[in-house]
């Protein structure tokens, strides 16, 4: 079937799915969980087959991490799914109601997207994410898995698929794409397709932006950083850098960059570097941090680049505001964290630095939508629109103003023998 028919057939349903009870899509949610679990040996097979053509194919060992989707991780998306389950509705919220005159209602209610085309990276629990908090949030969905994982995501898309009609959701509500080709036509599908999640890097990103006239919400690289000032406790942050960036390597929210100030980096690097030989991890510095620990130099280039492995990059800065141009020039505005004891200069570094989750004294690993409490996440947005850091379902619903009147017209308004009220009022949208 081609694409150009697939994308109608989602937006189709996706007129049916906005108008489903909240009970039918935590019922679907429910059945895509038990299935999860009544089929794992399917999918333990199937993630076995991408597994090792993968490594045959000498993909890179923290890229085969991320493939990997074991016991574990089928029970993480479980319980994913469970806490979205709990979640209220995020569809037909009043956020806005006014009365414009005697009789004339006006409300601000939230809504589905619509249909959204997400392209995301060889992760199958994604798939799971992803397609959940779409199905939770009212909107239909086009999923482009990454090749690796052709074989795992087609089994989750069919399991998915057939729980969710066994519940009583339109059948075309989600649609599985499975090459480059299709891809690229999706791109043309304004018709259709209402937004477009990428995940990968900038030059990814910056390619759908410049072949599309469909508003794309980015998800790029995740150049994440830690300051560690002068006022730091160096024990909470070894614990803290060493949590960022080894937790988990081959992930967006790990940190790549760490900016040290000089009159911490003398205490604070050699414990650091004791911490993270232990994990095999890389380091590579600037010449004063050569000084003081023996690294291999960093040049111009580790500032910028996203290692999604056990490598980290340090500078010695002369104070806060120094780190704080130095994350805004190269970060990617996604995730940067301030260690220090200092209230005043956290309240700066938070307010100062321009990205989509800034925090203070704790891990950037915990910039996820799971860990938010919002269920899971379709991926982080370092774009400037209407969702920002960790899109769960809040940033998958838009607004329509609905206008409740008697008989009004305008004409009694531009004649001014009415003139409006404009009063607010604490009341929910009452159809």
């Amino acid at each position: 079937m081609e694409i150009n028919e697939i994308a109608r057939q989602v937006k189709e349903a996706s007129i049916k799915m906005a108008a489903m009870s909240a009970d039918l899509k935590n019922r679907a949610l429910e059945q895509i969980a038990g299935s999860l679990i009544d089929r794992q040996s399917e999918i333990i097979k199937a993630n076995d087959e991408d597994l090792n053509r993968s490594a045959k194919e000498n993909l890179p060992e923290p890229l085969l991490k991320r493939l990997k989707f074991d016991e574990t991780k089928i029970a993480d998306v479980v319980d994913g799914i469970n806490s979205l389950i709990n979640l209220p509705d995020p569809v037909g919220k009043t956020l806005l109601a006014t009365e414009l005159d005697e009789g004339l209602e006006l409300y601000k209610t939230t809504c589905p997207i619509g249909v959204i085309g997400v392209i995301f990276e060889s992760r199958p629990d994604a798939l799971v994410q992803i397609s959940t908090l779409c199905l939770k949030s009212g909107n239909c969905v086009l999923l482009k898995g990454g090749s690796e994982a052709k074989e795992t995501n087609r089994v989750l898309a069919d399991i998915i698929i057939e729980a969710t009609k066994e519940a009583g959701i339109p059948a075309d509500w989600l649609k599985l794409l499975e090459t480059r080709a299709e891809v690229d036509e999706m791109l043309k599908l304004d018709e259709h397709i209402d937004l477009i999640i990428p995940r990968g890097s900038n030059d990814f990103v910056r390619y759908i932006m410049d072949h599309s006239s469909i508003p794309v919400m980015g998800h790029a690289d995740g150049i994440c950083h830690c300051y560690v000032d002068e006022d730091a406790d160096l024990e909470m942050a070894v614990r803290i850098v060493d949590d960022s960036k080894t937790q988990y390597v081959a992930v967006c929210n790990a940190t790549e960059t760490l900016l040290v100030h000089e009159k911490a980096a003398p205490g604070f690097l050699p414990l650091l570097k004791e911490a993270l030989e232990k994990k095999d991890v890389a380091i590579s510095g600037c010449p004063r941090t050569m000084e003081i620990i023996p690294v291999s130099l960093a040049t111009e280039e580790d500032w910028g680049t996203e290692y999604l492995d056990y490598k980290l990059s340090i500078k010695i800065v002369k104070d806060i505001d120094e780190a704080i141009n130095h994350i805004n020039h190269y970060g990617s505005g996604h995730t940067d964290s301030v260690i220090t004891g200092s209230k005043e200069k956290a309240a700066r570094f938070m307010a100062l630095v321009d990205s989509g989750n800034v925090f203070w004294n704790c891990s950037t690993r915990f910039s996820d939508g799971f860990r938010y409490g919002f269920g899971a996440e379709v991926g982080i947005s370092t774009s400037k629109i209407h969702a920002r850091g960790p899109v769960g379902l809040e940033g998958l619903v838009i607004y329509k103003y609905n206008l409740i009147g008697n008989g009004h017209i305008v004409a009694e308004y531009a004649n001014r023998d009415k003139t409006f009220k404009h009063k607010k009022m604490n009341k929910e949208f009452p159809l």
